[in-house]
């Protein structure tokens, strides 16, 4: 690797992962990988608004799962096939990464603004370091890590202060706020795990087994909990759940579990405020939503923070063979 102030930098070396080697990569694959990531999820938030005024959210997030799954198919089947073991590990993680936490999701947004939705998603990389801490033991936490985590919750934080000034937190609404945060512990246990076990796995076939397993029990919950809800297959309902189930789920998760070996957790967890910054930005371009200072001096923070984050050194002590059998 050449050296000098690159953003993806070291992290492209960093390679935590207990399951056999990763094939090297050039930096402009990981850079173009990294922010298709960021960009495409970026856009979900607009396209779910979208998609939930014609569909009921478990159903919308249900058939979307289940497209995902079937536009994976073909690609999986040609990936080969995995052992009982494996697959069992790839529907629990399914459930653990897609299913459970979307569904906490879903329903905390009846009692909490999008925006608290958002802020508090926004913690994602902060919980990233603590999982990632615990579980892999060649991670860990620096000042420089907690800095770039830090910065990037700040920015977030800047660019929501507008829209939860002055309102007060009810019962249901502390309830939507822990719902929330929970759901971000389990998409952190999530990330670090199929970091940890599954690299082994061709990512095509890690997506397709995560989103059918995930599918299932999203649409036998929407049958029993939104039988009395209105479900109207609009064309946009339809372009909806397409977009999100091939460009937001099929191929972004792609992306994710193809860059997962060759990035920082720290990296990782920046994506997701890049992510909130994108879905800002788009605002502001295409639904008219105003330009203020915090959002371009939140927005400075958070791509400050992406940039420290993949700057950073990432040297993990060396692994015993013990440790690198998982």
């Amino acid at each position: 690797m050449t050296s000098g102030p690159v953003l993806w930098g070291d992290a492209i070396m960093d390679s935590a992962v207990a399951s056999g080697p990763v094939k090297p990569a050039s930096r402009l694959k990981v850079a173009l990988a990294y922010c298709t990531c960021f960009l495409l999820w970026g856009s979900t938030w607009s396209v779910v608004k979208v998609g939930l005024e014609d569909l009921p959210p478990l159903r919308f997030l249900g058939t979307r799962m289940l497209v995902a799954g079937l536009v994976l198919l073909p690609f999986a089947r040609a990936a080969g096939q995995v052992d009982v073991r494996t697959g069992g590990r790839i529907a629990a993680l399914g459930m653990l990464q897609l299913a459970a936490p979307f569904t906490l999701l879903f329903f905390a947004q009846q009692w909490i603004p999008s925006s608290w939705a958002a802020l508090l998603f926004s913690t994602f990389p902060v919980w990233l370091l603590f999982v990632g801490r615990i579980l892999l033991p060649d991670q860990p936490l620096t000042p420089g890590k907690l800095l770039a985590a830090g910065l990037g919750v700040a920015g977030v934080v800047l660019l929501q202060s507008s829209d939860i000034q002055g309102m007060e937190l009810s019962g249901k609404a502390l309830l939507g706020v822990g719902m929330t945060l929970f759901s971000v512990l389990l998409i952190a246990v999530a990330n670090v795990l199929v970091r940890r076990h599954m690299a082994h796995v061709p990512p095509r076939v890690l997506v397709f087994g995560q989103a059918l397993s995930s599918a299932a029990p999203l649409l036998v919950l929407s049958f029993l909990l939104e039988s009395n809800t209105d479900v109207t297959w609009t064309p946009r309902a339809v372009g909806a759940v397409l977009y999100l189930a091939i460009f937001g789920t099929a191929f972004t998760y792609l992306c994710l579990y193809w860059l997962l070996p060759r990035i920082s957790l720290t990296a990782l967890g920046i994506m997701a405020l890049l992510d909130t910054l994108v879905a800002v930005v788009l605002g502001v371009a295409f639904l008219g939503e105003p330009l203020t200072l915090s959002l371009v001096v939140g927005g400075a923070l958070i791509l400050g923070s992406a940039a420290l984050a993949n700057a950073l050194p990432q040297q993990s002590p060396p692994r015993s063979d013990e440790q690198a059998r998982g």
